[in-house]
């Protein structure tokens, strides 16, 4: 690993905030002295002077290159001044012969770069979600910081990530995009990754400008279903949805991704309290605004603009500076300026964000800023030493979550034979999750190779596909409707089967691969049941018929209904879509050559009716209470109340046992603070991680809390029979919330504090604020 990977990381833990959700304001221009600002703010002054409105509405067009936008036509526009930024071209060859367009432009104003680089540019790293399984501040930082560095390498300029929404319904495809369904842990993801892409310098060799998306709300879509409507108190949006923006905004982001969804009716893109009022005014934003693709015409869908030149107009008073791929300020706001329906500020205000961050990028200094001279161009694209392979390995295996080990199943022997059976074990695609940048199939490691690896030869391994992904053609014709993500072997599935079960006889144990395809949790991939498909389920029927131990691995981008799985197995473990080494990292934990130490960022139900269900929801006034089910509480009564696994919660191959909550003083004072101790010690006979877990809950208030609420945590590694006490600090700002007039503070009362190893198993205490 490289030292200054290390060093990055390091310092970005340590840099950050407990929680950066405070009203407060970050510096008007973070990180920049104030005479490069000066210098930078009269420059731009002076080259507006010069442009034409032609030229500045050009500055405000975000363009993807496709099919119905050639490379060629987008280089004309170049040359004619009609381009701010580029998405969707990811080759410094490609990127340099658009940039030399530039000199033929009459202003020369060079166009940045820009990609979903949302875990990992070549090198693939674990979904976000994986990324959050790991609770692991360094290395979500180590990994953000490659990620940047490769699309540095790549002559891009700009990242459209973190992707920081709120999600607590599973069914939303793009689960698999954040972090989870935790407002502290999102919020410390947000920060850490956005100070890894940008470092001190979003200009930097190694650095490229964060886009936060999607600004707002965009995970709380009504019935997890995509590009839905949010309807939503301000004190629920504050208190739990707005956080992680905000965190990412302090962290230093340049950029926001405005969401496609509605929010109280408004659509997000036409939305000026959320863009002026709370991003700019409140929160002190100064960067740059884009649009997500199309979302100004779709202004028109909503129902709140007439047409796409009435969309337009709302979308650049509301205060969304670029518009990406539609072109609908290239069309129709010189006839909106000469009409008055929007205003030559309106204009000028767009124009000097998109040239502030332009600035910012170091394009004005060197248009050909991340791409360098052509001689330093890659031979090979693709080449296996742009590759950080170790890092990814080393990333992926902290992302694993070990959900069930009966009798010590896991780890599995090098010895004897094992079958590997399920349609994900050699999938390479399926292997990198959705939003893979320029990752490479063919490059990945399976779990297959990452077992044939492992063993050499000193166990026998035996592998047949077992099924097909779905047998539901319908599905099927879905998945491949926009590129063949899937194919499907041409026996029949009593076929696969029969060859499946022959296989698993001749084994010791049977390793069944199974989940979703990559396509099947992804943007536009919502769905109404979170099972695994019925073609895997009568696969593992058979299987677990013969008898043989069965150790199921989860491939999927979102938490999945798995009570039958849990029952019938005898291990599982939660891999995600684990990335470009992942088959090597599943292997390393599979054989013990790393004991799992990953931790849910998302609370699993046991059946999809019970959705929505996460760790932070309210009480009742009726709550129910397991210990004494009573039928007039708040319970399902056909079905066991409570997730099948907790958020928080992951196994090790050791055990650890926690002590009870020791706290520094009964009482908080408004100026003080209170320590919350615990003493963890490694019961077993491995040395292994794990993550404490402070939560708190405001016994009574003004306003309902939840039920228990995360507000720190700590991984700590301990080797057998070591212990090692964990404190936490609270202070009264930590306690603090926002109430129904949005005024944030704390209330005096009552706090229960809890600490333990997942959000359901935990020790209690309780303190007075003063």
């Amino acid at each position: 690993m490289k030292t200054h990977h290390i060093i990055s990381a390091l310092f970005l833990t340590l840099s950050a905030p407990l929680y950066a959700q405070s009203p407060t304001t970050r510096p008007e221009s973070s990180g920049i002295p104030q005479l490069q600002v000066k210098a930078r703010d009269a420059f731009i002054s002076g080259l507006m002077k010069k442009m034409t409105l032609d030229e500045k509405i050009g500055q405000l067009n975000l363009v993807s290159v496709g099919p119905d936008n050639p490379k060629e036509k987008i280089m004309a526009d170049i040359r004619a001044g009609k381009v701010g930024g580029v998405f969707n071209t990811v080759t410094k060859p490609d990127i340099r012969r658009m940039q030399d367009q530039v000199q033929f432009s009459r202003l020369k104003i060079p166009p940045f770069y820009a990609y979903d680089v949302v875990h990992g540019q070549r090198t693939v790293f674990p979904i976000s979600l994986g990324l959050a399984s790991s609770w692991d501040m360094n290395t979500v930082a180590l990994s953000a910081h490659i990620s940047a560095e490769e699309a540095a390498a790549d002559g891009l300029n700009m990242t459209f990530s973190p992707m920081v929404d709120i999600t607590r319904d599973p069914r939303w495809g793009r689960v698999s995009e954040g972090f989870g369904e935790d407002t502290f842990l999102t919020s410390r993801m947000a920060y850490v990754t956005v100070k890894a892409y940008q470092g001190d310098d979003a200009s930097g060799p190694e650095s490229v400008m964060a886009n936060v998306k999607h600004y707002a709300l965009y995970g709380a879509v009504e019935g997890g279903r995509e590009y839905n409507t949010v309807d939503m108190s301000l004190s629920r949006m504050f208190n739990d949805y707005m956080p992680p923006y905000k965190a990412a905004i302090d962290a230093g982001a340049d950029g926001v991704m405005v969401a496609l969804n509605s929010v109280n009716g408004v659509p997000a893109t036409s939305n000026a309290w959320l863009l002026k009022d709370v991003l700019r005014n409140q929160w002190n934003f100064k960067g740059l605004t884009v649009s997500d693709h199309g979302a100004i015409g779709g202004l028109v869908k909503h129902g709140v603009a007439e047409n796409d030149r009435q969309a337009a107009a709302m979308a650049l008073k509301a205060g969304v500076d670029m518009d990406m791929a539609d072109d609908m300020y290239g069309k129709y706001l010189k006839g909106l300026l000469k009409d008055g329906l929007v205003s030559q500020q309106d204009i000028d205000r767009a124009v000097r964000d998109v040239l502030t961050a332009k600035w910012d990028m170091g394009l004005f200094a060197d248009p050909y800023r991340h791409l360098g001279p052509a001689s330093t161009d890659p031979v090979d694209t693709n080449a296996e030493s742009r590759l950080h392979r170790n890092e990814a390995r080393e990333v992926a295996r902290t992302s694993l979550v070990l959900l069930k080990n009966d009798n010590h199943t896991l780890p599995l022997q090098k010895k004897g034979t094992l079958a590997l059976i399920g349609p994900l074990a050699d999938s390479q695609r399926d292997m990198m999750g959705s939003w893979s940048a320029a990752g490479v199939a063919k490059q990945s490691v399976t779990v297959l190779k990452g077992m044939q690896d492992a063993l050499g030869d000193k166990a026998t391994l035996l592998y047949v596909r077992g099924s097909n992904i779905t047998n539901d053609k319908n599905i099927y014709d879905f998945l491949n409707s926009y590129d063949k993500a899937i194919t499907n072997d041409p026996r029949t599935p009593q076929q696969m089967i029969d060859e499946a079960v022959k296989t698993a006889d001749k084994a010791d144990v049977v390793v069944a691969v199974v989940g979703e395809s990559q396509g099947m949790s992804s943007e536009a991939s919502s769905r109404t049941e979170i099972d695994i498909p019925q073609a895997q389920i009568d696969l593992l029927k058979a299987l677990k018929a013969t008898g043989k131990p069965l150790v199921l691995v989860l491939m999927n981008g979102r938490p999945l209904t798995l009570s039958w799985e849990n029952d019938i197995s005898n291990a599982m473990l939660e891999t995600w879509y684990s990335g470009t080494e992942g088959g090597h990292a599943i292997a390393d934990v599979l054989f013990g050559d790393y004991n799992p130490s990953g931790k849910l960022p998302m609370t699993f139900p046991r059946a999809v009716g019970q959705i929505p269900i996460y760790n932070s929801m309210l009480n009742t006034g009726r709550p129910f209470n397991p210990q004494k089910p009573d039928k007039y509480t708040s319970r399902y009564f056909d079905i066991p109340n409570g997730p099948l696994f907790p958020f928080g919660y992951g196994l090790s191959y050791t055990d650890f046992s926690v002590s009870n909550v020791s706290l520094s003083s009964t009482t908080l004072s408004k100026t003080g603070e209170i320590r919350a101790s615990v003493t963890v010690k490694n019961t077993g006979k491995v040395a292994g991680a794990t993550t404490v877990q402070l939560y708190i809950r405001d016994v009574t208030a003004s306003i309902s809390r939840p039920v228990k609420e995360l507000k720190g945590f700590e991984k700590i590694d301990l080797q057998p029979g070591e212990e090692k006490r964990v404190t936490f600090t609270l202070r009264e700002k930590d306690l603090r919330f926002f109430d129904n007039q949005i005024k944030w503070a704390s209330e005096p009362g009552k706090f229960n504090v809890f600490i333990g190893l997942d959000s359901v198993n935990v020790k209690e205490n309780s303190f007075q604020l003063k």
